[in-house]
């Protein structure tokens, strides 16, 4: 307050005979100041109700040695109690023979710390970075320049194959620039390049509900480093589709912090609202929703999340995808588009037991030759072929039963062994 301001509420009292007690109860001000504020008007009139301001104001007046052991404390991992920290500060001030500092002081002083340099010094630089090291907040220049994809574990348990509980999975696609919801899947089981791919199918194609536009191909594609957006897969299909596949920086997911922050929303709106919600006191509620119920609430949650105004666009998802109108990127066709989808070529390792697609497991007598076998099954399977050839020869090549002798007896001859051979016809 300057003099005029101090003069309109004394004035009250000065010339209106109006109490102190009552002024400071009127108007917050304490009694004793309006007791010293009237004491000076009566020595200085009203030009004495300046502030009077210290000729050390601004100026520490403890000791700088005990300002820096202070401000040690204050950055030693692990800091210690303002309590402890008041009665370390006095043994010092005590052993080096200075006047020692209040409880309020040592606590301004510490409070008084550069907030970067306390976290960098208490939490570690991966704290520092994702506190301080963001220097602005990106968002694309125009709709479907950029789509964040993610997938997350609902806080919900439903009824799931075989009638057993189970925590769905939810992926879900999003416009940078809109913050609209282009597509989204609900399963079960773990994430996979499958998965990642049906949210895109939806979230490129016209959809049959008219309220929810957004549609066409991305520039950019903005993933993590899960093994699904890492996959073969997913790359042979940004390739095919002219996407621009970019991953974030691992361990860093504030520049997913858009899409992280819908699923924030998703778990304190609707999931709450749910039967089966994983709460903070119910880590085993009994199910009741199944997988479709689940996805059809989460698509109403969706329409009315992209229709209902967003609070740092100031309007609707939808409305600022729609912008002024413009024509997004398609694909020739559906058909076209589930071709590149769904039906990327993958390389497949054949294993003992066959080949492993998509949690299934495959066999085909085409593939046998090509199994790993142990060196007995080689062996065995090496006699059993020469027996099959030997049996095809005898059944191609017929043996003679006799053969005619000669009239003169034949010399005799001592008796050698010969080997085993097959008889050839007499031509």
């Amino acid at each position: 307050m300057d003099a005029d301001e101090r003069w309109r509420v004394l004035r009250l009292h000065v010339e209106d005979q109006v109490p102190l007690a009552v002024l400071a109860r009127d108007t917050g001000i304490g009694e004793r100041t309006m007791q010293r504020w009237h004491q000076r008007y009566r020595e200085g009139g009203i030009a004495a109700l300046d502030p009077r301001h210290r000729a050390d104001a601004g100026q520490r007046r403890t000791d700088p040695e005990l300002v820096t052991f202070i401000q040690r404390l204050g950055l030693t991992r692990p800091r210690p109690g303002m309590a402890t920290l008041h009665r370390l500060t006095l043994g010092e001030a005590q052993r080096r023979q200075l006047p020692g500092p209040s409880y309020s002081t040592v606590r301004a002083i510490v409070q008084a710390l550069d907030p970067a340099m306390v976290t960098l010094a208490l939490e570690g630089p991966a704290a520092y970075r994702d506190r301080f090291e963001l220097v602005y907040r990106f968002r694309a220049d125009r709709p479907n320049q950029i789509w964040q994809a993610d997938h997350t574990q609902l806080d919900i348990v439903i009824v799931g194959r075989d009638e057993k509980p189970d925590r769905p999975w939810l992926t879900t696609v999003m416009d940078d620039h809109s913050r609209a919801i282009c597509g989204y899947t609900v399963f079960t089981g773990a994430p996979s390049a499958m998965q990642t791919a049906l949210a895109l199918r939806q979230a490129i194609w016209r959809k049959p509900d008219p309220g929810w536009a957004m549609c066409g191909i991305p520039n950019i594609l903005y993933v993590d480093h899960g093994s699904d957006f890492t996959s073969h897969h997913l790359e042979r299909t940004a390739v095919e589709l002219h996407i621009r596949l970019i991953h974030s920086t691992i361990a860093r997911p504030q520049g997913r912090g858009k899409i992280e922050r819908f699923y924030g929303t998703v778990n304190t709106e609707l999931l709450s609202t749910l039967p089966g919600h994983l709460a903070a006191g119910s880590r085993t509620p009994t199910p009741t929703l199944d997988l479709p119920a689940l996805d059809q609430a989460i698509g109403s949650f969706v329409a009315t999340y992209n229709n209902r105004p967003h609070r740092e666009l100031g309007i609707t998802p939808r409305d600022a995808w729609v912008a002024d109108g413009w024509l997004p990127r398609m694909p020739d066709s559906l058909e076209q588009l589930d071709g590149l989808l769904l039906t990327v070529a993958k390389h497949r390792t054949v294993q003992r037991d066959g080949i492993h697609f998509q949690g299934q497991r495959y066999l085909s007598p085409t593939l046998a030759p090509n199994l790993r076998l142990s060196l007995r099954e080689i062996e065995a399977a090496r006699r059993a072929r020469r027996h099959q050839l030997r049996r095809a020869i005898n059944d191609r090549i017929p043996t003679v039963a006799s053969r005619e002798e000669p009239n003169s007896p034949p010399a005799v001859q001592p008796k050698r062994r010969r080997p085993r051979t097959y008889e050839e016809d007499d031509e």
